[in-house]
């Protein structure tokens, strides 16, 4: 079977690399992450105007193609430069929820916004008693007329902060577990509270609160009450991407554990020559394409739609979250003390690894979902 990458997908990994390395430094993206704002607009233009914000979506809705395998593409070098701009929320998952349950005029007054990065999106689904659960919605929505009122509280929403619009998971039938429906809610109505705050990982998120949210009845997303087999859908498309920004940050701390191992000196000699780390550094290259390799898989499953891709998703998950915590914690403590530094990019990788781990369902979960299935 032929893994190699077409010439579409080449063409577009050198654009995302040419980028990272020249734009992209390090020092760069501290700046943006110090400051107070989100991330760098003009960098999310930028994306807008090489095409990047096009890639999640089909050729019928105006993108690129939309394939597992081309948001791999993206989202490994993303994780190489720790990129914080917004696609996994904004484009992955508020706009994969547009693309997947939005009618033709949704997807008019909203998608084509955000693929020329003129619109932020956020997805709202986490709560603070829901873990991992996507159907554990206790935020409702209460039919009004022509409107719904909407009360809850969303926790740790993904560019919640900076979002024009929010697409907002809701129990609109309290008394089915098939109730949860899709709205979207302008972030800046009536009733809205949003309290962001940067992660430790130096992206965005938000606590946000619906105190008698005014909605619209044309904001639904789909028909009411049947939007968690989308939200499931989504879901596994984001986890595939952050396996894959995992993969690119894994490969980066290596390759920078080796270079350090080369000028660091102890006793006369650099200890890229004990042995001892140089069986811990092989041990972490093994992780590396055990983890690209399980990547893949999963990607080419979820492309495939059959009824395998879940169980290949949390797979992938399981494996790759064990592989970026040996990884992370092997680069830090090669490293030494200087690892854990805010001055050095190894101790920010570490960071953006970790929190992968816990992004859409830990490593725990993830294996007994796999059992399970």
């Amino acid at each position: 079977m032929d893994f190699s990458f077409s010439e579409e997908q080449q063409l577009l990994r050198d654009s995302v690399t040419r980028f990272i390395r020249q734009d992209y430094a390090f020092e760069t993206r501290q700046k943006t992450v110090t400051s107070s704002a989100p991330f760098n607009r003009e960098y999310w233009q930028t994306f807008a105007e090489l095409g990047w914000l096009l890639v999640p979506f089909t050729e019928e809705d105006g993108g690129l193609g939309g394939s597992a395998v081309d948001l791999m593409v993206v989202m490994e070098e993303f994780g190489k430069g720790m990129v914080v701009e917004p696609l996994l929320a904004s484009a992955i998952l508020a706009g994969g929820l547009i693309a997947e349950t939005g009618s033709e005029a949704q997807k008019n007054d909203w998608l084509l916004p955000l693929m020329e990065g003129n619109l932020q999106l956020a997805f709202a689904f986490a709560e603070p008693q829901s873990r991992f659960d996507l159907g554990n919605v206790a935020t409702t929505a209460e039919p009004d007329g022509d409107s719904f009122l909407l009360r809850g509280h969303k926790t740790v929403v993904l560019n919640g902060g900076a979002a024009d619009t929010l697409v907002v998971s809701v129990c609109t039938d309290s008394q089915s577990a098939d109730g949860i429906s899709l709205v979207l809610v302008d972030a800046n109505a009536p009733g809205v509270t949003r309290n962001s705050y940067k992660t430790v990982d130096g992206h965005n998120a938000a606590e946000v609160y619906f105190d008698n949210v005014r909605v619209p009845r044309a904001n639904l997303l789909g028909a009411e009450g049947e939007a968690l087999p989308a939200v499931e859908k989504v879901i596994d498309r984001a986890t595939v991407a952050i396996c894959a920004e995992a993969v690119g940050a894994m490969e980066s701390a290596l390759e920078k554990t080796l270079e350090y191992t080369k000028t660091r000196k102890q006793f006369g000699v650099s200890i890229s020559t004990f042995q001892a780390l140089q069986h811990r550094m092989a041990d972490m290259f093994i992780e590396c394409q055990q983890a690209r390799s399980i990547l893949m898989m999963a990607a080419m499953q979820l492309d495939a739609s059959n009824g395998v891709a879940p169980k290949a998703v949390s797979a992938a998950k399981s494996r790759i979250g064990k592989a970026a915590r040996k990884v992370g914690q092997e680069a830090v403590q090669i490293h030494g003390g200087i690892g854990v530094t805010d001055e050095l990019d190894v101790a920010h990788l570490f960071k953006r690894l970790t929190s992968i781990q816990y992004l859409f369902g830990s490593t725990d979960y993830h294996t007994q979902r796999f059992i399970s299935a």
